[in-house]
């Protein structure tokens, strides 16, 4: 099987499209034929309610618990904690127990490569792995990016919250320093776009301004009613709104993710 390639979808604000974009970007590889995992790294679990699980405290086992497991040494003998998804995808949930690991973690050696150590030990199964960070920078977030061969930064179309973009990737650049040296960005992506004026002068300017710092990804998410359903429809937009124009946005974004995995995929090889 080819390389498979661990993406983290960050970005240290709420309220930016995240979970969902995570939802529709792994349904989109699975209808590609891809072979997905998803892991809900957030505690309060909203990727893990979109998928259909709307009790993700109540629980037996999700990714708070395996992350207990790397921690104190114990072997996971069998991955219980993933689940598989109606669309062709397989997710592990995440709960409020995340927040009790992301406190432990202070004291433990090697406390920003435990999300690594699990993964590496489920990611040859899959093609793609798709990290939903929680909307900050604390240490679940940096577990995530040193598992990560690149970052994903959905952005509300909405120039002054592009500009909250600093501090993240200023983040990325010092764990890609001490931590994780293959972490790229693999690309900024507009959500929440509105057919306006504003909105065209805002995607224009946030290309022209970070675009020369960083990869500014050619589809716009925009913002429709059926998209903001689909946290609630237990489906992705692929599946809610087929031919709308949300799901041709992320047809878009999918085919844009699938490019830069092929991309590195070539310098890896070249590598060798």
């Amino acid at each position: 099987m080819a390389k498979t390639k661990v993406i983290s979808i960050a970005n240290q604000k709420g309220g930016v499209g995240k979970s969902t974009s995570v939802y529709c970007i792994g349904a989109g590889l699975a209808l590609d034929g891809k072979k997905v995992l998803l892991i809900d790294v957030d505690p309060q679990g909203d990727l893990t309610k979109m998928l259909g699980l709307r009790k993700p405290h109540d629980l037996p086992r999700a990714l708070g618990d395996v992350m207990s497991d790397v921690v104190s040494g114990k072997e996971i003998a069998k991955h219980m904690e993933i689940m598989h998804h109606h669309e062709g995808f397989d997710f592990v949930p995440g709960n409020r127990a995340l927040s009790a690991v992301e406190t432990g973690l202070v004291n433990v050696m090697s406390r920003e490569t435990v999300l690594r150590q699990y993964v590496d030990s489920v990611k040859n199964d899959y093609d793609y792995v798709l990290l939903d960070c929680r909307p900050s920078l604390g240490m679940l977030v940096i577990n995530a990016l040193a598992a990560s061969d690149y970052v994903l930064i959905p952005v509300q179309a909405d120039y002054l919250a592009a500009e909250d973009m600093t501090e993240l990737v200023g983040t990325v650049q010092q764990i890609k320093r001490q931590i994780n040296p293959r972490l790229k960005i693999g690309g900024v992506f507009l959500t929440m776009a509105n057919e306006t004026n504003f909105r065209r002068d805002t995607v224009r300017a946030v290309k022209e301004n970070f675009g020369k710092h960083l990869p500014v990804l050619q589809t716009v998410i925009p913002a429709t009613v059926r998209l903001a359903e689909v946290s609630t429809a237990d489906k992705s937009i692929f599946k809610h709104e087929p031919k709308g124009q949300a799901a041709a946005a992320y047809g878009g974004l999918v085919k844009e993710v699938l490019a830069i995995g092929e991309k590195q995929r070539g310098r890896s090889a070249q590598c060798r």
